[in-house]
């Protein structure tokens, strides 16, 4: 870790923050879930920098980059990794996105499908899957995410850290320091973000690049179904799935080992 080094880029009039593990490498663009940032993928990139030119990105209002008042869509989030790729002169990186960041990889390669070389997908919301009464379950999960990021930034570092580990004793102690960080350094300013709506599925056939997917068990709390997986396959049908057992929605924390084999075999095959 002590070659990695951090800077900022101008992006969508926007200061964007990153951490680079730097090198003469294939280059892989790392996206995070909502409230996380750049730093939350510290193992990952620990395990993948020997190979890889990791970037670990903080998307607006996350981490150490701007937070402006509007535009937190994954159209706008993928604006933004776009931008980086040009300011740092990436040459179709692979992106490594979970959640919110896997959601956004999806509107980069189809909104961009010449930029990412290959696209991971780590448990994103299941937003090309039509839902039933959308519009209440918009206000619905902006009021259960308001009162979460209110109730975290209450608690001092030591506190998010403790509840943490008690509520998942099966994340390493690495995991739990740059988790707390990333909640105290949110922007509320990102709390104008809403989920995404299924209105542009077909926007997705435009992917060009391959692609995996990576899921879990919902009944643990991940988000994709095995319904979602198929459904998604239909609209990108060089989608390859993963499915990895008795973990979350942070695939990665729960099962960080057979999420690196999985992650690793998909990358010696597609980044270049």
């Amino acid at each position: 870790m002590t070659s990695w080094h951090a800077n900022d880029v101008e992006a969508n009039g926007i200061r964007l923050h990153y951490t680079r593990t730097g090198g003469d490498k294939p280059p892989v663009l790392l996206t995070h879930g909502f409230s996380d940032d750049g730093l939350c993928w510290t193992p990952v990139a620990k395990a993948l920098e020997a190979d890889y030119d990791v970037i670990m990105l903080d998307a607006r209002g996350h981490g150490h980059s701007d937070g402006p008042e509007e535009g937190y869509s994954s159209a706008h989030h993928a604006a933004d990794v776009a931008g980086v790729i040009a300011a740092l002169g990436l040459r179709r990186p692979a992106v490594l996105g979970h959640s919110m960041g896997a959601a956004t990889a999806l509107a980069l390669a189809s909104g961009y499908p010449e930029l990412p070389g290959a696209i991971l997908l780590e448990d994103p919301p299941q937003w090309w899957v039509p839902q039933p009464d959308a519009e209440a379950g918009r206000d619905a999960w902006r009021q259960r995410m308001w009162a979460w990021v209110v109730a975290l930034k209450r608690k001092t570092r030591e506190e998010l850290v403790a509840q943490q580990r008690a509520e998942t004793p099966e994340w390493s102690e690495e995991e739990l320091g740059p988790w707390a960080d990333a909640k105290l350094r949110l922007s509320i300013n990102v709390m104008s973000r809403t989920p995404n709506v299924a209105s542009d599925a077909g926007q997705l056939g435009r992917i060009a690049c391959p692609a995996l997917l990576i899921t879990s068990d919902p009944e643990r709390g991940g988000l994709v179904t095995p319904e979602g997986a198929t459904a998604l396959q239909a609209l990108v049908p060089q989608l390859q799935v993963a499915r990895i057992t008795e973990a979350g929605h942070s695939i990665r924390r729960d099962q960080l080992g057979r999420y690196l084999e999985v992650v690793r075999g998909f990358l010696a095959e597609h980044a270049r």
